[in-house]
């Protein structure tokens, strides 16, 4: 998990899927397939690359007009951490409604019947089975097939959504806590209020291009409801780095450090600060932990200066901390205090547009463009 990998499959993208994504996008051919999307998301998720040259590079490749749908998608990613940044509650009830329902499974035989089954592929369910199981294998997902998949969870099986998105949360190796957890709020039709994801047998046969033709799925349920949703708070202000030398801490939220917006400070230290996802399986990570080598490599590398073996209290050499923004999440609350935070302009435009639905963002994107 390195730049220079999400680099190459951005390059391969853009000479392969990438001219036909518009039209192909939602078709899951399955595992040993070439993928009809980018596979990008393990390297965006980690910063690793940024959104900003993403977009960049599919325009230049394709144009506005042909790039436009994938660009809409980068879009997305943008969007779901503005949303949980505006709305943390999201992630908060989130994180206590596992654990309530950790204890439902505990004291239910015949719920942790179901979800076992449910997480070991052995529901009888055609499809559902084969994703379960190629999540835990390889940590990936067609974004189709998670759609699905969160759908049957819910309407089908009838499991809590807390349990699913914990599920994919500790197997994904993309496993972004604001896409992952907004994007099941959206399924169980608690995101856009009533307005919820049903997974069709015609759908899932028609998209696998007939690899799978599920029987006994429940395709007329209900939206999930909830009592108050999250509510909205103001975005909080970055922080201005100081003029002189400074500290910087990296997380896995943002491993790009060549392109923060540092103005005049001077790294002379670099550390990393490694939260991994409640649960996280071993290849997620390792996938975390190289991504973070990488990224001190390369840090260690642009501001000429050395890396700490860890950061205990004396790592900074008495200088102030400077990190990148980490949106709500792992890397959020493991934060040392009296970080100073930065935030790319990139999110700084996007953030105060993705308060609500998409489409405020969505129309907002020619401008976000052509301004940066």
């Amino acid at each position: 998990m390195t730049r220079a990998a999400g680099l190459e499959r951005l390059a391969a993208f853009l000479d392969g899927a990438g001219a036909d994504y518009a039209a192909a996008r939602n078709t899951d051919r399955g595992p040993e397939k070439h993928p009809t999307t980018s596979a990008l998301s393990p390297y965006l998720r980690r910063r690793l690359l940024t959104e900003a040259e993403v977009a960049d590079a599919a325009l230049a490749a394709f144009g506005e007009e042909g790039a436009e749908k994938f660009v809409t998608e980068v879009f997305w990613r943008t969007y779901f951490k503005g949303h949980l940044e505006t709305h943390p509650e999201a992630w908060t009830g989130y994180l206590s409604e596992v654990e309530a329902q950790r204890q439902r499974l505990k004291a239910e035989p015949g719920l942790r019947r179901t979800y076992e089954a449910a997480v070991e592929g052995r529901t009888g369910i055609e499809g559902f089975d084969d994703w379960a199981r190629e999540l835990v294998a390889t940590g990936w997902l067609h974004n189709h097939a998670r759609m699905w998949f969160a759908s049957i969870w819910i309407f089908s099986l009838r499991l809590p959504w807390p349990l699913g998105a914990a599920f994919f949360l500790e197997h994904l190796r993309d496993g972004d806590p604001a896409s992952n957890t907004l994007s099941w709020r959206w399924v169980a039709g608690l995101h856009t209020r009533g307005k919820h994801y049903v997974a069709r047998a015609d759908n899932i046969r028609r998209y696998t291009e007939g690899r799978f033709d599920p029987t006994g799925l429940d395709e007329y349920p209900d939206a999930l409801e909830e009592q108050r949703p999250p509510r909205e708070e103001k975005l909080g202000p970055a922080d201005t780095p100081p003029t002189g030398e400074v500290a910087l801490l990296l997380h896995l939220d943002d491993l790009h450090p060549e392109s923060l917006p540092l103005d005049g400070a001077k790294v002379r230290r670099v550390g990393g600060l490694v939260a991994h996802a409640p649960g996280a399986a071993e290849q997620v990570r390792a996938a975390d932990e190289a991504a973070m080598a990488d990224g001190l490599g390369r840090a260690a590398a642009h501001f000429g200066c050395e890396v700490a073996p860890s950061i205990g209290p004396d790592w900074t050499g008495g200088l102030p901390v400077v990190t990148a923004w980490a949106p709500v999440g792992p890397s959020a609350d493991a934060l040392p205090e009296g970080c100073l935070r930065v935030r790319r302009a990139w999110d700084e435009a996007a953030w105060p547009l993705s308060t609500r639905g998409f489409f405020k963002l969505r129309s907002g994107i020619p401008r976000l463009l052509s301004e940066r």
